[in-house]
């Protein structure tokens, strides 16, 4: 087993630990990527795994490559019955619920906000905000009485400029905001809620949306350094984990984005300024304008 990643804020911010061994863990999102290499890391912990997916038979396949103690069950995050119904399944099945990790989340098609389909923006609501209260409400009784822990994946997205993909910074600040609420609404019940944070993380849905297509390689580009270092599904899935194992408030992926996080509301006050009179960016967003 890999060691666990070091908590940069550890020693400002000290956590109880968290064994999942024997537990229940439900993670969304996970037929692939992150959510892939989580229930396969919590497996490997000895957690009964919940793999959910909106593609059942990646969710099936996921749990028999996984063996005794995984479920895959299929699941769209923005249908409401449906999750209901998929809490209550598990319940049901293994008698407790322990953790959840609402990692379900999609990319809009690059538009502006004068140029986009509405219909673009109610997807990426639908599923990356809205589908993690789908997720999270029906679960929080039982977390409450396991004395469990949740974690809603946002993105350092949500304290970044969002200039051609608004409806996804906007979803990840929404989600940020839901579970810090949450962390304060449970911290009288024995269970907690930690966020986690990412920056680029290798997967299909970046690949799709920042190397196969020409807007996307521009805006990638316009990342300075540390931020446009990409880290592996692996590494963003054992940051959750090792987040769960200390019931971490807050993780963050990969260590560049930790000054942007703890300073961002000097830095957006300088970045958006200079984001707005740059020459280059003026032509990129044109040139996402004149696609649309």
């Amino acid at each position: 087993m890999k060691p666990a990643l070091p908590d940069p804020l550890g020693w400002i911010f000290p956590s109880a630990t968290y064994d999942v061994k024997g537990k229940t863990a439900l993670v969304t999102g996970a037929g692939q990527g992150i959510g892939l290499e989580l229930v396969t890391l919590l497996h490997r912990r000895g957690a009964q795994v919940v793999v959910v997916d909106i593609d059942e038979a990646a969710a099936q396949r996921t749990a028999r490559v996984l063996g005794s103690g995984a479920y895959g069950v299929g699941g769209d995050v923005a249908d409401r019955a449906r999750m209901d119904e998929v809490i209550a399944e598990v319940v049901e099945r293994f008698g407790h619920l322990d953790v959840v990790v609402a990692n379900a989340g999609v990319t809009p098609v690059p538009a502006t906000i004068r140029t986009m389909d509405p219909a673009d923006f109610d997807r990426v609501m639908s599923v990356n905000l809205t589908g993690v209260f789908n997720t999270v409400h029906p679960a929080l009784d039982h977390i409450v009485e396991s004395r469990g822990h949740v974690v809603l994946v946002s993105s350092c997205a949500a304290f970044a400029p969002g200039m051609g993909g608004s409806p996804y910074m906007v979803s990840k600040a929404a989600v940020e905001q839901l579970g810090r609420a949450l962390r304060v609404e449970l911290g009288g019940s024995g269970a907690t809620a930690g966020i986690a944070y990412f920056g680029v993380v290798e997967t299909s849905m970046t690949h799709d949306v920042l190397d196969a297509d020409d807007l996307g390689r521009r805006i990638n580009d316009l990342l300075p350094w540390p931020l446009n270092v990409r880290i592996s599904a692996e590494h963003a899935a054992r940051t959750i984990a090792d987040g769960i194992g200390r019931r971490a408030a807050r993780t963050i992926a990969p260590s560049g984005w930790q000054p942007y996080a703890l300073l961002r509301g000097a830095i957006n006050i300088v970045l958006d300024r200079r984001l707005a009179a740059d020459s280059t960016v003026h032509e990129l967003v044109r040139a996402i304008e004149r696609r649309r």
